[in-house]
């Protein structure tokens, strides 16, 4: 959510960014904030000039009654009652615009930054830079699924009985890479100075509503029936949420944090779920990085952010790539955002595995979210993927994949894996 001083200042500013973003059906937003604003900021002065008036008023009736003029205390009296009832009459329209304003300003998008590409969707994202030799194996690399069930390692037939599509099983050696995946990347961002956290898994509505829009929130989360929670679909949400209505003292930025936890996610849309493999799926895990910072440290961390998950991925011989997303690629909060893609040698093309952004000050001010110094502002947010999995299985799998059906496991792995350096077909 924008501040709102930047429509009362410069309404074309916002306009102009929700062009960029091609939501010109939201243009209109623009100007009914801008109007009802006027019409709220006028209620509020009425309403606070009748408040001095009352209050000259209730001292007033202390002098009479000092004097003992009775006639005049109740006239006065009388006054006051009316001036209430006009107070409540004001107080009831404000609060009822208040709303209105907030439901629009809260699908106005952020205001992104100067650098980002202007473009329609994914497919206008711009390539940065490349890590790492693509390789091209001179033998044929199964589907990670063929890959994972020859090892004995994955079972989607069974999970399709217990629990419908896009759900699975991890088992043996591939189940103990998973997890060694993760807990390398745990190790890897304590190593950098980040604070290891396990998060609630479950969220408030107002949490929610605090970190993602209603767009991602309808396509994304799944309700708890009959309780106000949410299953998180990432936990990035459930860490920003840890700090709402707080006021953090200045000397406590930056806070870095990364998390672990599982994800789940209806996967709405386009692109459906998967019928036989695991990169789309409706429960996966995640090594999550998370900061709060000032803005003008905000560019600096997300630098490191990026960087740190292409580091994660090259320590494992896999490469990748990061793309700059373009304005029309952007989630309604986000100021900037680049993905990270590791090579797929199956596909011989690159895929995402991670996604890292800045939202300014976006979540802060939805959840409250400031730092004390000469005066209280709202912190600056940031979220960067370390690693998912099984996405970073699967890189992990088709990058160290044998001719002879084997899976070699990366040296950075084999300390969680007892020492094993192969996977082997049984």
């Amino acid at each position: 959510m924008i501040d709102i001083k930047l429509i009362r200042e410069n309404s074309e500013l916002v306009k102009e960014n929700i062009r960029k973003k091609f939501q010109d059906d939201k243009l209109g937003l623009v100007d009914e904030v801008f109007l009802f604003d006027e019409t709220y900021r006028a209620y509020k002065k009425e309403a606070d000039d009748l408040r001095g008036k009352r209050n000259a008023l209730s001292a007033k009736i202390g002098e009479l009654m000092r004097e003992q003029k009775k006639d005049e205390v109740a006239k006065i009296k009388d006054e006051v009652v009316i001036i209430n009832e006009k107070i409540a009459e004001l107080e009831k329209k404000e609060e009822t615009l208040d709303k209105e304003i907030k439901d629009r300003m809260m699908v106005i998008p952020n205001i992104i930054d100067s650098s980002v590409p202007i473009g329609k969707d994914d497919s206008e994202n711009v390539e940065i830079e490349k890590f790492g030799d693509p390789v091209v194996f001179d033998y044929e690399i199964p589907y990670h699924a063929d890959v994972c069930e020859a090892l004995m390692g994955l079972d989607k037939e069974a999970a399709g009985r217990t629990s419908g599509n896009g759900f699975y099983y991890l088992v043996g050696d591939i189940a103990r890479l998973h997890s060694a995946v993760l807990s390398y990347a745990r190790d890897f961002m304590i190593d950098k100075g980040f604070t290891y956290c396990v998060p609630p898994f479950m969220i408030h509505s107002d949490v929610v509503n605090g970190v993602m829009s209603f767009e991602e929130m309808d396509a994304m989360m799944y309700k708890i029936e009959g309780e106000d929670l949410f299953l998180i679909g990432t936990s990035e949400h459930s860490m920003i949420g840890r700090f709402q209505g707080q006021i953090i003292e200045e000397d406590k930025l930056p806070i870095a944090m990364t998390s672990y936890s599982p994800c789940f996610r209806k996967e709405v849309g386009a692109h459906g779920i998967e019928e036989r493999g695991l990169y789309r799926v409706h429960q996966f895990e995640k090594q999550e990085m998370v900061v709060l910072c000032k803005h003008e440290e905000a560019m600096d961390w997300y630098n490191k952010m990026w960087s740190y998950t292409v580091e994660f991925f090259r320590s494992l011989d896999v490469p990748v790539r990061t793309l700059e997303c373009c304005s029309g690629d952007l989630a309604d909060l986000k100021v900037k955002s680049c993905d990270i893609e590791a090579w797929s040698p199956r596909q011989q093309k690159y895929f995402e595995v991670g996604s890292c952004s800045i939202l300014g000050d976006a979540q802060a001010r939805r959840l409250g979210i400031r730092y004390k110094g000469d005066e209280n502002r709202y912190v600056t947010t940031l979220n960067n993927t370390v690693v998912a999995s099984p996405r970073g299985l699967i890189a992990v799998i088709e990058n160290n994949y044998q001719e002879d059906g084997s899976v070699l496991i990366p040296k950075a792995l084999q300390p969680y894996m007892g020492g094993k350096n192969k996977i082997t077909v049984k």
